[in-house]
């Protein structure tokens, strides 16, 4: 773990190279990541671009789908589960049944001339208020620095090497895109130079103005390509350029910029990024340094956190709004599993949008840390899913609107991914996508937002509404399943395909009911002509829907039911909690409004955890939410402290295992949700405090629905001193 001897809340120190991925520094500028290692020898920045996925984009929509849907029903109806799901896996599945995979951009390597191995006075830290990471050691009784920032403004990587002793800096820089070093060397040492650096790339080039273009194709058909250059430019001493390398030797110091491209923004990247490095070498570190540390703060300073006693979580919470600002930014892609941080060329889940919890975890705590321009990329990419998500639900399922199932890439592939029973068949991803829209209204009160986005809350509303089917008294989806949880038969069959799963019926149920107020808010327009659903009868559907939708109920264990029986589950300790939905993230099951749900909501974590639950990162995240909404301050806080000390990688990156992104940000809304909640009618001060934070706090620039923000709260003794609002 990060050295936390003199403990500063915004900085991350290490006293020792990285010596894995796990312990290296990210930097990002929402397209543009880099994994910062500070080695001494030959640094390594492993790099990614968030475009960069493998293929284009397909139409994997199973013709059979439709065809064989009333038969899948039939079969589940008739409790025949294990032909259903056979049936499932040849008529539901993706053709084929891989969506596209996020891959990394490469490596930049500067590799460093001499042969001298012994220095010391090594640190290496992420300060988190500046998006700088800095690395400085003492080698032969000169001290280096080196500074590395990702800009958003220029959307450039700048990389700024010193010494204290005039003409000690020699190197060259690699691009490449491949295998990482066999050797931590110095170059002149290593048996083996470029040791695979570039087994993926398919061009590296020396280009005029001491750049080094590196150019490469992510595959497949329809395949996006890529190109990234790094121009050196030194100050003093001796350049030369021999094959695509340019040398530096007895420098006194050297700037270095690194722009990357793909074919998915730019038609010539090439000349996009060896024109942007030129434009961007126009200005000085120091210009360059400063516009980017005022356009981060510009962000990252609207919220401040203090808890007495408690530094490592402060900074546990900076750190996860520091990823949100890095990794998602107006122009960008959304956070996938990794954020935009990978160094996998086959990553797991292919590093993709997994939209049953791990995409919306991303953004839960966007809003309420005062993060709304992060939103951006995940609404512009849910209207990317929408004009495929039309296409799969009336090929595959013969509906209106709009839908996703539980994994998305690139180009919204909307159709299932993997063969998987227990994930692949589930069809409220876009679903529950599109209640973002509706929580971003809530939180900003801006009816221009709401009238803009409203259609596509509309259209996942009108796909659930005519894929329900007749179940006696009540409307149920048919196939589905709860992510990602198998349950047992009375005859001990065991199955995941069902009928009418409950965190089904709470998500219809928050969306229905937030479609509904949204045409009320609208309603408004009215006379200004600009309103365009005034006359139809969607709410009075919506509102018959809702009347039929099965209750959350309450089991034999007296837990929340997860499906439309009181079924036993196979993984008692599963780490989906999908039945309290209505819970945390959904606002349904409340103290007040429904006690007993709220009592089976607390008995259904208790189950859970006691059955060894909350395993993996995002999981503990999500229990540390609902623990919050339940006023279960100490239970919270405990759950918070087994995530940061057992559960989070050296470099606080989250660890599902292997490392995942969404426990991050799930434990920064964890944090507000426990000092402040804004679901009810009247919003909530410190309702989830634990003991270890009542001695003394304060939070500033906190959001809450209803289009206020919480200028600052603030407490000693467990008992509120100070709380100043305003209305934004």
């Amino acid at each position: 773990m990060a050295d936390n001897t003199t403990f500063d809340p915004n900085t991350i120190v290490f006293s020792s190279p990285a010596r894995t991925w796990e312990e290296a520094l990210p930097i990002g500028n929402g397209k543009l990541g880099g994994m910062v290692f500070g080695l001494p020898y030959t640094e390594r920045i492993q790099l990614n671009e968030d475009s960069v996925w493998s293929g284009g984009p397909q139409d994997r929509n199973n013709p059979s789908a439709l065809e064989y849907l009333p038969k899948i029903r039939q079969l589940i109806f008739d409790g025949k589960i294990s032909e259903a799901e056979e049936l499932c896996t040849f008529a539901l599945s993706g053709i084929p049944e891989e969506e596209r995979h996020y891959e990394p951009l490469g490596n930049l390597y500067i590799e460093f001339s001499g042969k001298e191995l012994a220095y010391d006075s090594y640190s290496r830290q992420l300060d988190l208020s500046r998006a700088v990471t800095t690395t400085t050691f003492t080698m032969q009784g000169v001290t280096y620095t080196r500074e590395v920032f990702a800009s958003y403004p220029r959307n450039a990587m700048v990389i700024h090497l010193t010494c204290d002793r005039p003409g000690s800096l020699s190197f060259h820089a690699q691009l490449g895109r491949g295998g990482k070093p066999w050797e931590e060397l110095p170059y002149q040492m290593q048996t083996i130079r470029r040791q695979c650096y570039n087994i993926y790339a398919d061009r590296i080039t020396a280009q005029t103005g001491n750049i080094q273009l590196m150019e490469a194709s992510a595959g497949g058909k329809d395949g996006i390509s890529m190109a990234c250059a790094v121009k050196v430019i030194p100050v003093g001493g001796t350049v030369e350029v021999i094959g695509n390398s340019t040398l530096i030797r007895n420098a006194d110091e050297a700037v270095l910029i690194l722009c990357a491209d793909t074919t998915f923004r730019e038609a010539d990247p090439v000349k996009s990024v060896l024109d942007r490095v030129e434009k961007v070498a126009e200005h000085s570190w120091s210009e360059l340094l400063n516009e980017h540390i005022r356009d981060h703060q510009e962000l990252f300073i609207r919220v401040k956190l203090e808890i007495d006693g408690q530094e490592d979580l402060v900074r546990f919470f900076n750190f996860g709004r520091y990823l949100m600002i890095a990794g998602s930014r107006p122009g960008s892609l959304p956070l996938n599993l990794q954020g935009i941080w990978n160094q996998d060329f086959t990553p797991m889940w292919g590093s993709k949008y997994t939209i049953n919890i791990n995409t919306e975890m991303n953004y839960w705590p966007a809003l309420s840390t005062n993060l709304k321009e992060c939103t951006e990329p995940l609404l512009s990419h849910i209207e990317r899913i929408k004009e495929n998500g039309r296409i799969t639900a009336q090929k595959m399922y013969g509906c209106r609107g709009f839908m996703a199932h539980h994994n998305t890439d690139i180009w919204g592939d909307t159709a299932p991914q993997d063969v998987c029973l227990s994930s692949s068949y589930w069809v409220m991803g876009g679903a529950w996508l599109s209640l973002h829209i509706w929580e971003q209204y809530l939180f900003t009160k801006d009816t221009e937002f709401l009238k803009k986005h409203y259609p596509t809350m509309r259209e996942a509303a009108e796909f659930v509404m005519d894929f329900l089917v007749e179940d006696g008294r009540y409307l149920v989806t048919c196939p589905t399943l709860s992510p990602e949880n198998t349950y047992i038969l009375p005859s001990g069959e065991k199955g995941v395909i069902c009928k009418g799963a409950s965190m089904d019926n709470q998500i219809m149920t928050e969306l229905l009911q937030a479609c509904i107020q949204a045409q009320k808010a609208l309603k408004k327009e009215q006379d200004a002509g600009e309103y365009l659903y005034v006359d139809d009868d969607f709410s009075e559907r919506a509102e018959n829907v809702l009347a039929r939708l099965a209750p959350t109920r309450v089991g034999k264990h007296g837990q929340i039911m997860e499906w439309n029986e009181d079924y036993d589950e196979e993984e008692p300790g599963h780490r989906h909690i999908s039945q309290l939905f209505a819970l945390y993230p959904g606002s349904q099951i409340t103290k007040d409004g429904t006690p007993e749900l709220f009592a089976a909501a607390k008995k259904t974590l208790e189950r859970r955890l006691s059955f060894g639950g909350g395993h993996s990162g995002w999981s503990r995240a999500w229990i540390i939410n609902m623990y919050a909404r339940l006023g279960e301050g100490d239970l919270a806080y405990d759950n918070l402290r087994t995530l940061l000390e057992k559960q989070t990688l050296p470099n606080l990156f989250d660890n599902h295992p292997p490392f995942q992104i969404d426990g991050n940000f799930g434990a920064v809304a964890g944090i507000v949700e426990m000092l402040v909640q804004s679901h009810e009618e009247e919003d909530r001060l410190l309702p989830a405090l634990p003991e270890a934070w009542k001695k003394h706090g304060r939070v500033e620039g906190i959001c809450l629905r209803g289009g206020r923000v919480l200028r600052v709260l603030e407490w000693e003794d467990g008992k509120i001193t100070r709380s100043e609002f305003e209305t934004t």
